[in-house]
């Protein structure tokens, strides 16, 4: 459907089972999940899916050797079931990847490999390859551009990465074909929820803005929702003034994680690098993805929730400090192509006030006392079970009827295919990423016409007639990875990017605010861009 079809499906309907507000990773899943029981069901973004925390993660599928070391198996356990089911209905966008964790110290090798086996038996048939003790030439062939003074050996281990952003839209996607409503750029102004249910079934009252056309609807839903991250917060507030109710207590603490991306060069293989303590405790992974290599994470404690987040100084130079130990070449700023920084959404400790059921599994879900249903926490390889528990309790508070789950295990996305792509996401991206719809990709015009990092004239027109983009930053930083990979290319890729999109949508694709953007994703001196904007066609510049 167009965007015009389901505002249009908006308006007529008008009533749902379920609003869910938030279109990343664990509201999207909560659609899919509630659309798949046969339950109404609309999704309201402010901005687009996946724009948040959802696309700003490691791009790994993981069980988390992390938690194995804290002794916390059922959490892996279920993780590890978890990452198989995304692996199986979505091949195209997510994989199988081999790491290696050097050893530089003589027990490193048997301790971490004891643990990792053990990882191995948890997966059990869902296993994605057995864990192997490297020789220290074995650790270096996995791992070019690995240091090899001091190097012992290692121990190779598997996991899975993944594209994020595309696999939010691709839930988005599926949401809709199975007869949901997805809607990005759609405010959510207003949230009254009654203590009590009404007789026609509603509970909740919603104002909503299309931001795109300034048009405004007034929608009924039996149950809502929150599911917008960091912000889970703002939402309950204003949603306990709406409904008369005192404020509630604070539920999410931001920790800020970033990640920088420098050249294929300094790590060329298809193996990633973990190390499992830095010199404060952390975690750093060095993953290769589409054709660059992927350096992070760190974990700082945010006040402010900005849409944008910027790295800290000293979060780069940590990042660069640390990999430059395991990494033959040494890595300065100027090496950095792109960073990114994601708020994870941590539960504060006061935060299990009232009807709040803690899980296992780092996320939590809240009743509040109109009905609201808030989940966060939680992580991209565990959203569809996340989903799962959302609507147990909804069940559990009255505010849906009881349905058998369950269909999401096997319910393959949007462009899932059952052939086999021997495309790596190690590797510069393609139609690959489109699976079983490269054949409609290569149908729109444009499909030779390359704009840089892959991208074609044809992939800038599928994606807005097809995959709710509207604006360069929906094309540079989602539907296509290249802000993410390179922002200085994605600047020199905006202007004509600008102009497709204009032609199919005929409205102002926002070139000025994407090249504003960009400039947080690098590392370098803020360049000057009137130069590219001048380039722009004259038409195109329009409003």
């Amino acid at each position: 459907m167009t965007r015009a079809d389901l505002l249009a499906k908006l308006a007529k309907q008008s009533v749902f089972d379920l609003a869910v507000i938030g279109g990343g990773a664990t509201g999207l899943g909560v659609a899919l999940d509630a659309v798949l029981r046969g339950f109404s069901v609309v999704v309201l973004e402010s901005h687009d899916f996946g724009g948040g925390t959802s696309s700003r993660s490691t791009k790994l599928l993981h069980g988390g050797v992390r938690y194995l070391a804290q002794g916390n198996i059922s959490l892996v356990r279920e993780a590890l079931a978890e990452r198989a089911a995304v692996l199986k209905i979505a091949p195209h966008l997510a994989q199988p990847l081999p790491f290696v964790m050097p050893s530089y110290r003589w027990w490193q090798t048997p301790f971490y490999g004891l643990g990792l086996k053990l990882y191995d038996l948890l997966a059990g048939r869902a296993g994605l390859g057995k864990t192997e003790l490297l020789s220290a030439t074995e650790a270096r062939d996995a791992l070019p551009g690995l240091r090899t003074q001091g190097l012992l050996g290692g121990v190779k281990y598997w996991d899975g990465q993944f594209d994020d952003a595309r696999l939010a839209l691709a839930l988005a996607r599926t949401v809709e074909r199975s007869g949901g409503v997805p809607l990005n750029y759609m405010e959510v102004s207003g949230l009254h929820g009654s203590t009590q249910q009404e007789a026609e079934g509603a509970r909740f009252d919603l104002s909503v803005k299309d931001k795109r056309s300034g048009k405004t609807f007034a929608l009924q839903a039996r149950a809502v929702v929150n599911a917008t991250g960091v912000w889970v917060d703002e939402l309950r507030q204003q949603s306990s003034r709406c409904s008369g109710l005192a404020a509630p207590e604070r539920l999410v603490s931001a920790s800020q994680g970033v990640h920088v991306v420098v050249d294929r060069a300094f790590m060329p293989g298809e193996h990633a690098l973990l190390v499992p303590k830095t010199q404060d405790g952390r975690v750093l992974f060095a993953v290769p993805w589409m054709g660059s290599v992927i350096l992070g994470t760190t974990d700082t404690p945010r006040q402010d929730l900005p849409r944008e987040p910027q790295a800290f100084e000293e979060e780069l130079d940590f990042i660069l400090k640390e990999a430059g130990k395991v990494l033959s070449r040494p890595l300065e700023r100027r090496d950095i192509r792109s960073v990114w920084v994601g708020l994870r959404p941590l539960v504060a400790a006061n935060g299990h006030a009232g009807n709040t059921k803690g899980l296992s599994r780092e996320h939590t879900i809240v009743t509040d006392a109109n009905g609201l249903i808030t989940v966060t926490g939680g992580k991209w390889t565990t959203y569809r079970a996340m989903a799962e528990d959302v609507l147990d309790a909804c069940f559990t508070a009255g505010v849906l009827p009881a349905r058998s789950g369950g269909a999401t295990r096997g319910h393959a996305l949007v462009g899932a295919s059952t052939a086999q792509t021997s495309m790596s996401l190690c590797r510069m991206p393609g139609e690959h990423l489109y699976g079983s719809e490269a054949t409609q990709l290569r149908l729109c015009p444009g499909a030779d016409q390359v704009l840089g990092l892959g991208l074609t004239e044809a992939m800038v027109r599928f994606a807005a007639r097809y995959e709710y983009a509207w604006t360069v930053e929906d094309i540079l930083a989602r539907r296509w990875r290249a802000l993410f990979l390179d922002a200085d290319k994605a600047i020199e890729m905006a202007p004509q990017v600008a102009e497709i999109l204009r032609s199919e949508t005929a409205e102002d694709p926002g070139l000025e605010d994407f090249l504003g953007l960009a400039q947080n994703y690098r590392p370098q001196d803020a360049a000057d861009c009137a130069a590219i904007v001048a380039r722009e066609p004259a038409a195109s510049r329009q409003a």
